[in-house]
């Protein structure tokens, strides 16, 4: 994964959290049905030259 900015490779596997919180972010989808929620805990990518910050989920595919 390569920063957008400066097309330095990023850090992966930073974990997110919520100033505050001990919860961090994480993205969710609701299905048709009770209990067919789709969630992924938010990962971020950081760029060493620039700053750069990118989100990420690992298992974007269960969401379609």
């Amino acid at each position: 994964m390569n920063c957008n900015h400066c097309q330095s490779e990023l850090i992966k596997n930073c974990e997110v959290n919520v100033e505050g919180g001990l919860y961090g972010v994480k993205i969710i989808k609701k299905k048709k049905g009770l209990f067919n929620n789709v969630s992924e805990k938010t990962k971020a990518a950081v760029c060493p030259s620039c700053g750069y910050v990118a989100f990420y989920i690992d298992n974007y595919k269960e969401f379609i």
